[in-house]
């Protein structure tokens, strides 16, 4: 970009914030008007100080912001207004009046280019467009570190600033799901040997039962053998063991001790508290040893078997805290853990399945129940934090501005670490407690730029 057209990005920028007040304020020359632009360099308002200095643009005769470094016309045949030295807008002081403020107590450094561009000088001198170089002092507001803006423009451009906080970061990972039954919970009732169902308790598929509630009679000709042989010789433990290795429950063999008798009709009970899954047994039908007969589930615990992408993987850690909200009871949340990262990835889906364990008191959550699951990622350790507004990321670098109290900022560079959806983990570079810009900091930061605060940029000019 040309100084020609810096300058009129200049002058753009200040009539957006303020309008032809600020200029008029800040220059402390008179406001012009269309009808005070009439061909060539234009005629002076009343009062108006004469123009000095060299032609440095041309404008449109209307006020509008259209420039040319060359005399031109518009489409009517009117001629561009020549702009001056004096005339031009500037957002620094000019050369002359810093020198002013300055006394015998501070040190002159250098001085630096007028728009902010990476180049000093050792001795005062003027850039192509007759715009004085600015002089920088040692000590003084414009340090090469900080700007300074004034409280009219703070005022206008809305800058906010709040303090830099520790904070525990949390940033939800989420992801769809299915409810399934927790395999540690699944019970199969079966028999070791030939039996022939006597009779069915009225227990279907579906109902809760309780641990010890009949289930099914049936007769075995070999659990009764195996009886009769150990009524022959009670004592020997080789008798008593083959009924347990036949799966007779301890209150049956209990029974046969007691009665001395051999029995023929065994009751068979729920091992555990469940619900019936799988009822595979009518009344007089013959089962082979293995078969299933019954299948319970106890799902006062339940899995969330939820799917995580790739990306949000390395996030995810045994022992999170999970909230897992079911499709089918808005408004209402369950909270489990992270029980189980599974070690592959779907190759169609390029997501690693995730299990969580939720308590279901009410057995409400069913098997291959939707759900929706918040993973509460993050560390639980306070860390110092930002507004996501507070950061100016390039790509390459992230800065933050600081607040340094009176109108001085100073653009500072960060180090970021975990962030959600409104902080951000600063790791390097910010303070608990600094005041950090949170609203118009690209405003400040252009400023920064245009005054060549950033410490690159004053290194590389004092190398001249």
């Amino acid at each position: 970009m040309n100084r020609i057209a810096l300058t009129g990005l200049a002058l753009a920028v200040v009539m957006a914030a303020g309008g032809a007040g600020y200029w008029a304020g800040h220059r402390g020359l008179p406001v012009p008007g269309p009808r005070e632009w009439r061909g060539g360099e234009g005629t002076r308002a009343a009062g108006a100080p004469a123009a000095t200095g060299a032609v440095i643009y041309y404008q449109d005769p209307d006020g509008k912001p259209l420039y040319s470094a060359e005399p031109r016309q518009t489409e009517d045949g009117r001629a561009y207004r020549a702009v001056r030295a004096s005339q031009d807008i500037s957002f620094d002081e000019p050369a002359t009046a810093q020198a002013a403020k300055a006394n015998g107590e501070r040190k002159l450094l250098y001085y630096r280019n007028p728009m902010g561009l990476p180049d000093t000088s050792l001795v005062p001198k003027k850039d192509s467009m007759g715009m004085d170089y600015l002089p920088i002092y040692a000590g003084g507001d414009d340090d090469g570190n900080s700007v300074k803006v004034s409280p009219s423009k703070l005022q206008r451009t809305g800058v906010r600033s709040e303090p830099a906080e520790r904070r525990v970061l949390s940033r939800p990972v989420r992801a769809s799901g299915t409810i399934q039954l927790d395999e540690r919970r699944i019970t199969v009732v079966a028999t070791r040997s030939d039996a022939f169902i006597d009779h069915v308790e009225n227990v279907t598929t579906g109902d809760q039962v309780r641990k010890g509630q009949p289930l099914l009679r049936f007769y075995s000709p070999e659990i009764a053998a195996a009886s009769a042989q150990y009524l022959s010789s009670l004592g020997v433990q080789g008798a008593r063991q083959r009924l347990e290795n036949l799966n007779v429950p301890a209150e049956v063999i209990a029974e046969i001790e007691r009665s001395r008798k051999v029995t023929t009709s065994i009751v068979w009970a729920a091992p555990r508290d469940g619900v019936v899954i799988e009822r595979n047994v009518v009344d007089g039908m013959k089962a082979a040893p293995g078969d299933v007969l019954f299948r319970l589930a106890d799902v006062s615990t339940v899995w969330a078997l939820v799917d995580v992408t790739e990306r949000d993987l390395p996030m995810i850690a045994v022992g999170q805290t999970v909230t897992v909200h079911a499709r089918g009871f808005i408004g209402r949340s369950f909270t489990g853990q992270v029980a189980v990262i599974y070690p592959q990835v779907n190759r169609q889906t390029r997501t690693t399945r995730v299990r969580v364990e939720l308590a279901n008191p009410e057995g409400i959550l069913r098997p291959d129940m939707y759900v929706d699951a918040e993973i509460a990622t993050g560390s639980q350790a306070p860390a110092i934090t930002v507004p996501m507004s507070a950061v100016i990321d390039s790509g390459t670098r992230q800065v933050v501005i600081i607040d340094k109290g009176e109108g001085r900022f100073e653009p500072r560079p960060v180090k970021l670490g975990q962030r959600n959806a409104d902080f951000v983990e600063v790791r390097d570079g910010v303070a608990e407690g600094d005041q950090v810009v949170i609203a118009a900091n690209f405003l400040i930061d252009a400023e920064s730029n245009l005054k060549a605060a950033l410490q690159g940029l004053t290194a590389a000019g004092n190398a001249k």
